[in-house]
Parts: structure tokens; sequence; C-alpha cells
């Protein structure tokens, strides 16, 4: 099984609705690329969460990551975890 990338997205007390389009059509970007396998919002509103797929390693979700509107916007704090699923 290919390797899958958790990214766990919890809002900044600084969260802005300014940041949620921007952070909308970068994942559209991703799965257009082909590197999106599934994404949604927590219904406490709290956060949400990202599966990244056909990325190389750590540093590269890492690094993709990095790029999202919600981290360039300090808006949520992301964090990158290598999925192990079975």
């Amino acid at each position: 099984m290919a390797t899958l990338y958790l990214v766990m997205a919890m809002r900044a007390p600084g969260f802005t609705d300014a940041a949620i389009q921007p952070h909308r059509d970068f994942l559209d970007a991703l799965r257009a690329a082909g590197q999106l396998h599934l994404t949604g919002g927590f219904s406490d509103g709290s956060g949400g969460a990202y599966v990244l797929c056909n990325v190389e390693s750590l540093a590269e979700a890492q690094a993709i990551v990095a790029t999202d509107p919600l981290v360039t916007m300090q808006a949520s704090d992301l964090h990158v975890h290598e999925w192990l699923t079975r």
C-alpha cells in the first residue's frame, strides 16, 4: 500500500474566514495533481484534516503543507504525520 500523509489543521486563535477560499483552492490544486486523497472539516468547527497521497516522503509532504494558505496566512496550526494504514 502507498504511503499516506495525514495533515491535521487546528484553527489558531487568530483564524480568519479570509483563509477558507484560498485553502479550498489549494486543496483543489492538490486534487487536480493527484495528491489529495481525502479532506474534511471537524463538526465542532475546530479545524479539519486532509490526506496527501502520491508524495515521495515526509519532507515533501511538509514542504507542500508549508504552502497551504492556512499556514501562510497564519490561520491554523498544521501538523503532518506519515500515516500507516491497514
